[in-house]
């Protein structure tokens, strides 16, 4: 492809100064019906690079002892060492780990994905001189020490080179929400001094563009842009590379912004190599030189999730990560799953709860036969597993029975017949679904952290394993309740060195979010049981105080709604500062696979809900508002039982409506992990809300319920 170079110079009205900006495009793409610019035969990758008002460098750090956090880029923190044990292991830089990798995995696969039906890989010895190319790419074009590098785009072998490779030459690593608006990227690009942006296409790049529309732009195909690199002698990189210490920051995750503007979380060399490392040890990974970790990466890897497990815990290891299709979680993520076979898989919430849904829609679909040898054997299942948790008694033999019959059946359906760590985390998941796949012998273990701890806390494993519980803290990791009540519940506060250094030019957040002794408070609020296992019980941000001045966490109440009634998709409790209780509902209804939009279709699973009962609805507007009596009437029953368990009366729900449009990412009501955005939604249904509480309208209550409208 010919490089096109477009100038146009703007005056700067506000101080009469010229000014031009600078960009370089060079576009990774996996979609051949992209703009006439991107050549069907090639993969490519676009960069933005961005020379407008370069501001100078960071300031100093003062001179002496580094303190435990900053909000400097360019700054150092004091580490978190420990005395004994995996807290007190050798600090490393990124580099360092990976230098390490390529000396004991070298001619292992690293990398995999499909082109069409061809199979590519890199080794770990290919994929460490990709990123050392790409670094020196970075530095030819122009990226400064300290500066961003944006990456927008779905997961892919150039999202790790171009990731690392910033890492390398002395840039941060910033990856970039592909849901993200215009004006989010372009708070994320200007909030870390962004000069280069790597974006997957031209829809990404027509994101950037809005913003910078006074530039040059040049379009180079990925293979140009590596081969800037290629020829350019070494020594400038290994000189960057060498004065890199493993308590400076490296790569910013940043958050989703559903309180205010995103935060970038700085994580040092440090944070990454050293959670990796316990992480590994905590979940017993194998090294690959005694049998290969497969894992499959489709989550965000602008979330700090999907990037702890498919680059840095699976380098650590030497396993091998295979790239999904970028329509995964439209569909095509199963067919993936059956190809590579992963030995540990990480899926959100709403990933296993879409899987339970497609088992339950087929199983209805199954003989009477196949429907009872189904159901003894889950009920096999789950009792054998409730009591392998409990760590009493001896397996049964009916349950090998089961597990020939069914369990091996479903693993290989679903393509983890290799699987033995199946793990859930970025937001609270559902007894319900946890206990459907343990009887399906499929534990799930849940793992909790956030960005601001690199990733995991604690996190469940056979050996220590509890439904409903986060499990314990990695190795070298402590856990403080602060405040705790008369129950136990109190604020989780972590410490260890998977701590992030601060909030990047937040200085005032970070020391919200920091206390004095360098313990990162959470905003969850957690209790332990009598053997330390972590139990999440609520969002201190997201806590309800009624109008009376009770206290009501709301996601155990919204669970029991779901769980009441299985035909609800998401529900959010409002009550805040208001006299009574009430509720947002959605149904489960069909997901348009290109868009992701929610579609007015109802789900095969829900219909047959309805006709059970004596409902014949087949649409979301059939049913919305109170349309249908039958419906209707269910769902007051099911929250009537879910009241007669209220342990007060403030906490019974006395209103409630079932919304036109299920929540969605696109729709903006959920992020990127499906975790519920509150605040948007509540925006969004203002009117629907304040009728709920308009002094004309009586409270519902189990004995009078609304009647359909």
């Amino acid at each position: 492809m010919q490089c096109q170079m477009v100038r146009h110079i703007s005056s700067d009205t506000k101080n009469s100064r010229k000014k031009q900006s600078l960009f370089l495009h060079v576009s990774w793409n996996r979609d051949q019906s992209l703009a006439s610019c991107c050549l069907s035969s090639e993969r490519l990758l676009s960069c933005l690079l961005v020379k407008a008002q370069r501001p100078s460098s960071l300031a100093v750090p003062a001179a002496g002892e580094p303190g435990l956090w900053t909000s400097q880029g360019d700054a150092e923190v004091k580490l978190r060492m420990g005395e004994s044990g995996l807290a007190a292991e050798t600090p490393l830089t990124v580099n360092q780990m990976f230098t390490l990798a390529v000396e004991r995995y070298g001619d292992y696969k690293a990398l995999s994905w499909k082109e069409g039906e061809q199979q590519k890989s890199l080794t770990y010895r290919e994929y460490y001189q990709s990123c050392r190319t790409a670094a020196k790419s970075f530095m030819k074009l122009g990226l400064q020490r300290y500066h961003g590098v944006g990456i927008l785009g779905f997961n892919s072998s150039e999202w790790f080179i171009a990731d690392i490779g910033a890492i390398l030459a002395g840039g941060f690593a910033v990856g970039i929400y592909t849901t993200n608006s215009p004006e989010a990227c372009q708070y994320v690009a200007e909030n870390c001094k962004a000069n280069i942006i790597v974006v997957e296409n031209h829809k990404q790049l027509q994101k950037i563009l809005q913003h910078h529309l006074s530039a040059f732009v040049r379009a180079l195909q990925w293979a140009e842009f590596m081969e800037l690199g290629r020829d350019e002698p070494d020594e400038p990189l290994d000189a960057i590379i060498s004065s890199q210490k493993p308590n400076q920051c490296c790569s910013l995750i940043y958050t989703s912004g559903t309180t205010g503007q995103p935060k970038g979380v700085m994580l040092s060399h440090d944070n990454i190599t050293w959670t990796a490392l316990s992480t590994s040890r905590h979940v017993r990974l194998k090294d690959a030189t005694l049998a290969q970790e497969v894992v499959v990466s489709y989550l965000p890897l602008s979330h700090i999730a999907a990037q702890m497990v498919d680059m840095w815990i699976t380098m650590k290891v030497g396993g091998m990560t295979h790239f999904a299709q970028p329509d995964a979680l439209k569909g095509s993520l199963v067919n993936t799953l059956k190809e590579a076979r992963p030995t540990a898989f990480m899926g959100v919430p709403r990933v296993w709860e879409k899987m339970q849904e497609k088992m339950k829609s087929v199983g209805a679909k199954s003989s009477t036969v196949r429907r009872k040898v189904a159901a003894w054997a889950k009920d096999v299942g789950l009792q054998t597993n409730l009591t392998k948790m409990n760590q009493s008694g001896r397996t049964p033999f009916s349950y090998q029975i089961a597990k020939k019959l069914v369990f091996k059946k479903v693993r290989k359906a679903l393509g983890l017949d290799r699987c033995s760590k199946c793990y859930t985390g970025a937001a609270p998941i559902t007894k319900d679904t946890l206990e459907f796949f343990l009887s399906l012998d499929i534990p799930l273990y849940e793992l909790y952290g956030m960005s601001e701890s690199s990733g995991p806390h604690t996190i469940s494993s056979p050996e220590a394993f509890k439904l409903t519980s986060c499990g314990k803290e990695i190795p070298g990791c402590k856990t403080k309740l602060h405040n705790p009540d008369e129950e136990g519940n109190g604020e989780i506060c972590f410490w260890g060195r998977h701590v992030f250094m601060g909030y990047l030019n937040m200085p005032d957040k970070t020391e919200e979010a920091l206390d004095a002794e360098g313990w990162l408070h959470s905003g969850d609020l957690g209790k332990h049981d009598k053997k330390g296992f972590l139990f999440i019980t609520g969002r201190i941000k997201e806590l309800i105080i009624t109008a009376g001045g009770e206290n009501i966490p709301p996601v155990p109440i919204e669970d029991a709604v779901k769980e009441a009634v299985p035909l609800i998709n998401n529900a959010m409790l409002i009550g805040d500062k208001r006299k009574f209780l009430s509720m947002l509902l959605t149904v489960k209804c069909q997901v348009n696979a290109e868009s992701g939009e929610p579609e007015d279709e109802l789900t095969a699973e829900a219909v047959e809900i309805c006709r059970k009962l004596g409902s014949n609805a087949t649409k979301v507007s059939e049913v919305a508002s109170g349309r249908d009596r039958a419906v209707h009437t269910a769902i007051q029953e099911g929250i009537n039982r879910v009241n007669e368990n209220a342990t007060s009366n403030a906490q019974r729900i006395q209103k409630w409506i079932i919304l036109d449009r299920d929540f969605s990412v696109t729709g903006g009501e959920l992020g990127p992990t499906m975790k519920l955005k509150r605040p948007v939604v509540a925006k969004m249904y203002k009117e629907q809300i304040e009728n709920f509480y308009k002094e004309l309208a009586t409270p519902t209550t189990p004995d009078a319920p609304l009647p359909p409208k």
